[in-house]
């Protein structure tokens, strides 16, 4: 298996650590006294909705934004003083990766290989086995004939081609498909059995809770509350949230669906278009019991409560 050899095991202990860490902005803490550590061999999920300081607080541990106060360190290196140096033992995808539009996913990995020094025969390597590790092993057109979903699927490449000794996600599942999302919970498993530090920032709680071993919420720049994944689910199962409503649209008709999960399903004529009231946000599984059935689906769209309303639930909990 590629990762087991891309990712071997070193000796020590490597963390994330955040120490009082704040950002104001005009006179606004975006990021309010955070302290937290993230220990090797983590898969850590930063929950919160929009605007909750998820997205500042990866920017300072990258350090592309400096902190106001406190400081952030990687494998006891402080981010804001040596921020090269911590460059080279992270992998860091944004929400939106960037890349030239003029290359294929083989050059631009190329060229992002040469900027961390290594060599041709290495890169070479490394490179075909990573594009088939997301599913884009063989594709010769430029980048800028990408869809959204396979530019996703070459930025977890990107973010795997120093070997780092920590994996830095922003809504690493934006844009990518069902089986694109199988695959990066595949990849961010294999991660974690080598031993290496995953910090996953997403407001999707469903996809939080297929990878993550603990999480922290944050909510306006504030850590409202830490611990492991399944003492929060039995939290929010605790919640009583509203329903869930999933549309769905497949490319031939669908039987009916048979998750437990479901409440109620209403199929429209011709079978191709359904719409689902769940306990819970199954579309995932949903997919997967399309796929079983050789039904490709067009449209798994969640039209209901999202992670903002259980996170705001909970901190309305907390608060009382």
């Amino acid at each position: 298996m590629f990762l087991s050899c891309l990712y071997r095991r070193r000796g020590g202990i490597r963390l994330i650590e955040f120490n009082h860490l704040t950002k104001t902005y005009n006179g606004i803490n975006a990021v309010d006294n955070l302290s937290l550590v993230i220990r090797s061999g983590d898969v850590y999920g930063l929950l919160g909705p929009n605007g909750a300081g998820k997205s500042t607080t990866i920017l300072m541990l990258c350090g592309l934004i400096q902190p106001t106060s406190g400081e952030c360190l990687i494998n006891g290196v402080e981010v804001s003083k040596n921020p090269i140096d911590v460059k080279r033992i992270i992998g860091y995808m944004p929400e939106d990766v960037g890349f030239y539009a003029n290359l294929t996913a083989a050059q631009n990995l190329h060229f992002f290989g040469r900027l961390y020094g290594m060599p041709e025969k290495e890169r070479e390597e490394r490179i075909a086995s990573l594009l088939r590790l997301v599913g884009l092993g063989g594709v010769e057109k430029k980048v800028g004939g990408f869809s959204k979903g396979m530019r996703q699927r070459l930025g977890i490449a990107k973010t795997l081609i120093n070997d780092p000794e920590v994996i830095i996600l922003d809504e690493p599942t934006a844009n990518l498909d069902p089986p694109g999302v199988a695959d990066y919970r595949n990849i961010i498993r294999q991660i974690s059995d080598s031993g290496k530090t995953v910090l996953v920032s997403s407001h999707i709680l469903s996809e939080v809770s297929k990878v993550c071993t603990k999480i922290g919420i944050m909510h306006n720049g504030r850590l409202i509350h830490e611990g492991q994944w399944q003492d929060f689910a039995e939290s929010v199962n605790a919640m009583h949230l509203p329903e869930m409503k999933i549309n769905v649209e497949t490319t031939s008709p669908m039987p009916d669906l048979k998750n437990p999960g479901i409440i109620r399903a209403e199929y429209a004529p011709g079978r191709r278009r359904a719409k689902i009231v769940a306990s819970s946000d199954i579309r995932a599984e949903l997919s997967e019991e399309l796929f079983s059935h050789s039904i490709i689906p067009k449209e798994m769209a969640l039209d209901a409560t999202t992670v903002e309303d259980a996170i705001l639930s909970f901190y309305h909990d907390q608060e009382a």
